[in-house]
């Protein structure tokens, strides 16, 4: 599990996003983007709403899994 705060919404979006890209990506890099899109809400908007961390992580998601994929 991340290392954010002890809020169950962040727990909530981790599970969705481990679910959602699953045998995409390993859970640690889940834990990772989710960590990194709070920690980058915070520093550019002050806060860091679940839904906006959701759509920052997802989308860091997406863009790894299309890097992987050209890889390939």
């Amino acid at each position: 599990m991340s290392q954010l705060p002890g809020d169950e919404r962040y727990e909530q979006l981790e599970a969705l996003l481990r679910e959602e890209f699953a045998g995409v990506h390993p859970a640690a890099t889940v834990t990772r983007c989710v960590e990194a899109a709070h920690h980058g809400a915070v520093e550019v908007t002050g806060s860091a709403p679940p839904a906006l961390v959701e759509r920052i992580a997802r989308k860091h998601l997406r863009v790894l899994a299309t890097a992987a994929a050209e890889r390939k």
